[in-house]
């Protein structure tokens, strides 16, 4: 029996393309909860919005957190919703190339 692909959403392909962009911490949750262990790194290292932080829970199991202005979110969330993202937007448009107008005569 054929398996059928899991279909890609666009919209979230294009929101892992930017977070490819921003800086990414790895870490260790220890024995807190990766959420917490997250939070605490964050403020022991003075860590400034965007960042990606990857929260290794155990040998099989690694989590994912954007931090924002707005506070710690999971990457899935971003990655759907990259818009909602003042921070993002800086990195998901390029800079415009300025053209000059030659005149000859």
């Amino acid at each position: 029996m054929a398996r059928r692909r899991k279909r890609k959403s666009r919209r979230r392909q294009e929101g892992r393309k930017i977070l490819e962009h921003v800086p990414q911490y790895n870490l260790e949750s220890g024995e807190d909860k990766p959420v917490t262990a997250a939070r605490k790194y964050i403020h022991a290292e003075g860590i400034v919005p965007p960042a990606l932080l990857l929260v290794k829970r155990n040998e099989h199991t690694t989590d994912r957190y954007f931090w924002a202005e707005k506070g710690l979110f999971g990457a899935q969330y971003v990655e759907e919703n990259h818009f909602l993202f003042p921070s993002l937007r800086v990195l998901d448009s390029p800079p415009e190339k300025t053209t000059v107008a030659v005149s000859s005569r």
